[in-house]
């Protein structure tokens, strides 16, 4: 009986914590996504203000003119949604490597993609289109084999895809003072791609809630299911 018990405290200890983690990372999601409303908001007005009789801040020769009192606003606004985007990250990854771990406990088996792309497989070019979405998956499958992918998970990537494809997105290519000219010449494209970003950031919450709580269903039935034998014992 003392064995059994034993083996049932370890099968615990095996699980990390992962119902707050996700909550966590649902809610940086949610405080990403209002970031961007704010963003398009800005540039919304931005363009409605029209460009100043100076021309854009960044000139063609590379100069940079003073910025009024509305480009400099938008400045911070971006800046805020910079921090938004670093705390949404931090709490994202550590819930995924949280949920990535009770997947191997849970399997028995290794993980399809190795640790190190947990990190890199945002950043390094062509990679990131698909491997964090399959870490994610992979971890599902690992926590509930036969069960579907939740549907939210797919929108949550693609719209990800289109806000970082446009360049404008999370990962934008241009400077803040770039940004503003745009927003002066062609703010449409800027608004759909913080759309995208926007509706990732939703779906993302709602997927990373799903998955979160199929893992948990599936530890609390796993650990159930190891204490009967211990207490019939």
């Amino acid at each position: 009986m003392t064995e059994r018990i034993d083996q049932s405290a370890a099968h615990s200890l095996a699980y990390r914590p992962v119902q707050v983690a996700g909550q966590l990372a649902a809610g940086g999601l949610l405080f990403a996504g209002l970031a961007w409303i704010a963003r398009g908001v800005w540039e919304a007005r931005l363009a409605v203000a029209g460009e100043p009789s100076a021309g854009p801040p960044v000139r063609e020769d590379g100069a940079h003119r003073p910025l009024d009192a509305l480009e400099d606003s938008y400045h911070w606004v971006t800046a805020v949604g910079t921090g938004a985007a670093f705390v949404c990250a931090l709490l994202f990854l550590s819930w995924l490597w949280r949920l990535r771990d009770n997947a191997r406990a849970l399997s028995g088996r290794t993980p399809k993609y190795l640790g190190f792309w947990v990190y890199l497989g945002w950043v390094l070019p062509v990679f990131n289109l698909w491997i964090p979405r399959g870490i994610v998956a992979d971890a599902f499958r690992g926590s509930a084999p036969g069960r579907g992918l939740p549907g939210s998970v797919n929108v949550w990537w693609t719209l990800w895809l289109i806000g970082m494809l446009g360049g404008v997105g999370i990962v934008y290519r241009d400077s803040t003072d770039e940004m503003i000219g745009r927003a002066y010449s062609e703010v449409w494209p800027l608004l759909l791609a913080d759309a995208a970003v926007v509706g990732a950031a939703v779906a993302g919450a709602f997927a990373v809630r799903a998955v979160t709580a199929v893992q948990v269903e599936r530890m609390r039935a796993a650990r159930e299911a190891v204490a009967e034998p211990a207490g019939a014992a």
